[in-house]
């Protein structure tokens, strides 16, 4: 299985909106990090959906380590 690239070393902050979904990038490849842009296409990397269940800042996973993928747990800090 390959491993995802590392996009960011860091937790990437976005202002979401209540009821809207959003495709976290999976693959680390994509120019609109955090979000899918299509760059996983030709590999086993599958963009995950996000569903907003309130408008807020959500601090989605840069590095693709989390083991709670999509969000940020800190699995930055031991890169």
């Amino acid at each position: 299985m390959s491993k995802p690239t590392i996009a960011s070393q860091a937790p990437l902050p976005v202002a979401v909106e209540a009821g809207k979904d959003y495709y976290w990038c999976a693959c680390g490849k994509s120019a609109g990090q955090p979000f899918c842009d299509g760059s996983h296409k030709g590999t086993t990397f599958v963009p995950k959906k996000f569903t907003a269940t309130e408008s807020k800042t959500v601090y989605f996973c840069g590095c693709k380590q989390s083991h709670s993928p999509i969000t940020c747990d800190g699995s930055h800090k031991k890169i």
